[in-house]
């Protein structure tokens, strides 16, 4: 979606129910309820083993020949679309909602979309928690919303709620892990529920985080990627950068973990060596295929280095 300018959401009508049961199958779908009817399932229910598998094939087949610019997820379909070809962004957003629309009439059962929860030719969509736009990916302000004001915990159930949204918006805050360190002791087996002053700073900096989180750079394949790591004496964290069309180096993407006990015992070199490590198999999918590896990768590890240089050790590792 990067260099994108102009977005469309389609969410398709009833998901799974739009596929139709094969006419042999009916009879094995078969519901029997309190008062004696037997029901059974003319279009492929919830719930079963292959529901999801079988939704999933029939639209990527169905829309393969627009994914260029309709990528989608389960039952929602995004649109982007910029200026080409003398042609405005939005004269060219009409004509690929005419070919994705074509597609979905064309199938012999087709498929519906439901207008009320369709976005058309706006400037950014709502995706899987996130807006996206054509300055860049932030968070849902209604979940940070959520996080800026929640009240202060009083019980582990209480921090797992509130540790379970913010690590979904983990992206977005530079050395994640080590914020929440605090707060991730009072989930250990044997640890006493104890909210200290140290609890309430790695509290109240998750949610500064998510306040200031920058808004992240739409991964552009065009462009070449670099990783910046650090390390501490508890967590490693990494961010995936890339400068944008005006030159400016812009995050796609921050990660971050505790480092477990025995790890925390390495010397300088080899927790350096771990982040770069780690760093490499989560950002996978964007360096992989995207050109020449070696001028790709930045990294902030001055003792890596130094050793990789006479340890042929490391640099096995590395691989």
């Amino acid at each position: 979606m990067a260099k994108n300018t102009i977005y469309s959401a389609l969410d398709l009508r009833d998901g799974v129910y739009q596929i139709l049961t094969r006419e042999s199958d009916v009879a094995l779908t078969a519901v029997s309820t309190p008062s004696g009817i037997l029901w059974e399932w003319l279009v492929m229910p919830q719930g079963l083993e292959n529901t999801s598998a079988t939704f999933n094939r029939c639209v990527t087949h169905l829309l393969r020949s627009v994914r260029d610019f309709a990528p989608r997820y389960f039952d929602d379909v995004f649109v982007h679309s910029r200026a080409v070809n003398g042609k405005t962004d939005v004269e060219v957003q009409k004509e690929h909602l005419r070919k994705l629309l074509g597609l979905m009439l064309k199938h012999k059962h087709k498929l519906y979309a439901n207008l009320k929860k369709c976005i058309f030719e706006a400037s950014k969509i709502p995706i899987l928690g996130c807006l996206v736009g054509k300055n860049g990916v932030r968070p849902d302000p209604e979940k940070v919303r959520v996080i800026n004001e929640w009240p202060t915990l009083s019980n582990v159930k209480e921090l797992r709620q509130f540790l379970g949204l913010a690590t979904y918006l983990c992206k977005y805050v530079e050395n994640y892990a080590g914020k929440i360190r605090p707060l991730s002791q009072l989930l250990k087996k044997e640890a006493e529920w104890k909210w200290t002053a140290e609890c309430q700073q790695a509290f109240d900096a998750v949610k500064q985080g998510l306040t200031e989180a920058p808004i992240l750079v739409v991964a552009d394949q065009d462009r070449p990627f670099h990783v910046v790591c650090d390390t501490s004496d508890f967590a490693i964290g990494c961010a995936l950068m890339q400068h944008d069309h005006e030159d400016r180096d812009r995050v796609v993407y921050y990660q971050s973990r505790q480092l477990k006990p025995a790890e925390r015992n390495y010397p300088v070199h080899d927790k350096e060596l771990l982040v770069m490590k780690y760093a490499l198999a989560k950002f996978r999918v964007y360096l992989l295929g995207s050109g020449p590896f070696g001028p790709r990768f930045t990294a902030n590890c001055s003792e890596v280095a130094t050793h990789l240089a006479t340890d042929d050790e490391m640099v096995v590792v590395l691989r």
